[in-house]
């Protein structure tokens, strides 16, 4: 790093004092290297946090103000043995790149290699009871030619990775794996020198083969995860148009925004802040921040978010929140969150991991040793060992949980849910019952006006132009009807009572039913009301909370997954009883208070449920923070976002269907690759130590191990529709 660098520049101060930093760690490959880091920078005085993001490589740190300064924490992580730099999300995608290729690279190299070397060592194989010794150490010295310098070339992520870690005077799991290579290769040129029958050559290389296909599928799988979550950077505008005092439009940049501020939107350019629309229509594609896939009409007072796409009409934006404070970034932070924390079966691999090496090398020495003592020669227990050391190699374990949660992540992502929470796939998979609040979640947020047939539609437009004119939340759901947004001149609003107008020389009234002087119709008890008047002729409308488009179906579909489900609401049981009947959910309760919905959940609690609470509103937070897990919509307030496991995107209820079955396969897969590291490592060690594998046979062993998890992982794949009726019959 250039030592003008001012690492200042990056810091950022946080609310309880704290500085925080986020650095582009080089050169971590695996929970080893995750560890140390953490683990090293932890033991500095003053440092109180360091989590590293095994996706990007990126590394939180924080401190306490004034007891460390940047550069001691760069300085740091030299003395563990990594290089780091200022995370820059452009520099990373193409550090990753470049890393790609190199990695292909090596693969190929390693490919063309093995292949040539395994056609010499069958034609040693195939020639041993007439070929001349000088023919067979020809052989073996081309062998070498080919297999010394590539190894030497393809060798090089698990070569440096492992001399960065000895310098810094620990291991991680590339230095078995490099140890037992160099030594494969080592021993093979002593026997070459000394004539032997065999040399090993096609162990190491082969070895190194089919690690590197392993570690690129790896990389493969973090980069498409990265890409899915780095969509969202890409929805970020760098420029945005504002207007001046002078009323004059001004080129700014997107960091110069601040809530207040008044900009030109384009048609065809990205929303550059969260804000009201102040004046002007158009339609927007929020697909990529919602997930909701229709564009949505908007005209004035309509709130967007930044990284919509203004597709129609020029638009005059207010903003309301910038930078770090939109939706866009809270959604980043989120991510960033899930794909760092750990889960209890990652942590558990981790440990494993860290005891590995040096079981390993012990485990190897010891069979050396006992060998020897047994009676045969040097020269074969030193091979004996060697085929234990590369048998045994952690890297299957190492991989078995981390590639289930990157491939498990992204499918969630792409199915819009962002998980808030390290345990949360597993918390979701498993969930036996699952308890829905009804307003907001299992209805959209905004109440909808339920116009009844036969409404004449011109008393409609008036009733709605004129709710323009109030504040009321019923006056504001009845206001999204209005095809003409320009509200009535001169109305006013007493409060408590309703707005009123004139109207083509006639009063118009719009509030409550004694305000209009109205009366209720009878198939309205479960309803709102909001009444209109204009001279003699008038209207009630109904105002409902509209059930999401797919709630009976998502309901139905995950009945059929063998879950309970429930309704838990502070709203009124008459408005309650009609969402649960449509959804044919049984047992609900309404009028509930927040430490009636915890006291709901401990007793499903005490009868042995695991209860996954979906609720988005403030009376919800403590239920969310007492369920076994938890799931808030995109609208939820920030404290019930705060406490749920994770956060569903869009105005539909699929991201539950989806959170539960992805989480299922997830937590299938990632005890499957515990278990078939765990057998591997049963099996192979006693057959490695009995002396019955060569180590071109322990080399393609372990290698297959580590390839066969991470294609496992791979079964998580993309998220699959909901079920339908027939489906689930």
């Amino acid at each position: 790093m250039s030592e003008t660098l001012d690492l200042s520049l990056f810091v950022r101060r946080a609310g309880d004092g704290t500085d925080h930093m986020d650095l582009a760690v080089e050169g971590v490959n695996c929970a080893g290297c995750i560890r140390k880091i953490e683990s090293g920078l932890k033991q500095v005085p003053g440092i109180v946090d360091a989590r590293v993001n095994f996706t990007n490589r990126r590394l939180a740190v924080g401190w306490r103000h004034g007891a460390v300064r940047p550069a001691d924490v760069v300085e740091a992580l030299a003395r563990i043995g990594y290089r780091a730099y200022p995370f820059a999300p452009e520099r990373v995608d193409g550090d990753e790149a470049a890393q790609s290729r190199f990695l292909v690279r090596c693969l190929a190299v390693a490919g063309f290699a093995a292949m040539n070397v395994m056609l010499l060592s069958v034609s040693v194989w195939a020639g041993a009871t007439d070929m001349t010794p000088e023919t067979r150490d020809l052989l073996h010295w081309i062998s070498a030619l080919i297999a010394l310098p590539a190894a030497a070339y393809a060798g090089q992520p698990f070569f440096g990775s492992a001399w960065r870690a000895l310098r810094a005077g620990g291991v991680n799991m590339d230095v078995p794996i490099s140890l037992g290579v160099t030594l494969a290769l080592g021993l093979s040129v002593v026997e070459t020198i000394n004539h032997a029958e065999h040399a090993y050559f096609d162990s190491a290389i082969t070895l190194l083969f089919f690690l590197l296909c392993g570690r690129y599928l790896d990389h493969a799988m973090r980069r498409r995860t990265r890409a899915a979550a780095g969509n969202l950077s890409a929805l970020k505008a760098d420029l945005a148009h504002r207007f001046e005092r002078n009323g004059e439009v001004v080129k700014v940049p997107v960091a110069a925004l601040k809530p207040g501020d008044r900009l030109l939107v384009r048609p065809g350019e990205r929303v550059p802040a969260d804000g009201i629309v102040a004046g002007g229509a158009s339609e927007i594609d929020e697909s990529l921040v919602t997930g909701e896939t229709l564009r949505r009409a908007v005209t004035a007072g309509a709130a967007i978010h930044a990284g919509s796409l203004n597709y129609a009409g020029t638009l005059t934006l207010r903003v309301t929140a910038a930078g770090e404070d939109t939706l866009l970034a809270d959604i980043e932070r989120l991510i960033e969150k899930a794909t760092a924390a750990k889960s209890r079966y990652r942590r558990l691999a981790d440990r494993a991991a860290r005891l590995y090496a040096p079981v390993v090398h012990t485990a190897a020495a010891l069979t050396a040793i006992g060998w020897l003592l047994a009676g045969p020669s040097a020269h074969d227990a030193i091979v004996i060992a060697i085929s234990v050391l590369i048998i045994t190699c952690p890297c299957a374990l190492a991989l078995a949980i981390p590639t289930v949660q990157v491939v498990a992540s992204g499918a969630l992502f792409k199915a819009g849910v962002i998980l808030n929470a390290g345990e949360a796939i597993e918390r979701f998979a498993q969930a036996d019952t699952i308890v829905f609040d009804k307003t907001g979640t299992l209805t959209l947020p905004e109440p909808r006006v339920d116009v009844a047939a036969g409404t004449d539609p011109a008393l409609l437009e008036c009733a709605a132009r004129l709710a323009l004119s109030s504040r009321h939340p019923l006056a504001a759901a009845l206001a999204r009807e209005a095809g003409d947004r320009v509200p009535y001149p001169g109305a006013t609003e007493e409060p408590g009572l309703g707005v009123a107008a004139m109207i083509d020389g006639v009063e118009a009234r719009l509030g409550s039913l004694a305000f209009c002087d109205t009366a209720a119709t009878p198939d309205t008890a479960d309803a709102s009301l909001i009444a209109f008047r204009h001279g003699a002729h008038t209207a009630v409308f109904a105002v409902r909370q509209a059930l999401r488009a797919d709630a009976a179906e998502v309901v139905a579909a995950l009945r059929g997954l063998k879950l309970d489900i429930r309704i838990l609401s502070g709203d009124r049981p008459e408005a309650v009883a009609p969402i649960a009947t449509a959804l044919g959910i049984h047992d609900w309760r309404g009028g509930l208070k927040p430490a009636d919905k915890i006291a709901a959940l401990a007793a499903l609690e005490a009868d042995g449920r695991k209860v996954l609470m979906v609720g988005d509103g403030l009376n919800d937070a403590p239920a969310l923070a007492a369920a076994h897990a938890s799931l808030s919509p995109i609208s939820a307030v920030d404290l019930a976002q705060a406490r749920a496991d994770g956060i569903f995107l869009g105005e539909r209820l699929a991201p539950v269907w989806h959170a539960v079955t992805i989480a299922r396969r997830s937590h299938r897969l990632m005890r499957q690759n515990l278990w078939l590291a765990a057998t591997y490592n049963a099996v192979a060690v006693p057959v490695a130590v009995a002396g019955l594998v060569t180590p071109l046979i322990a080399a393609v062993a372990m290698s297959s191990s580590s390839v066969l998890v991470t294609l496992n992982a791979l079964r998580v794949g993309r998220p699959r529709p909901v079920m339908s009726q027939e489906e689930r019959r």
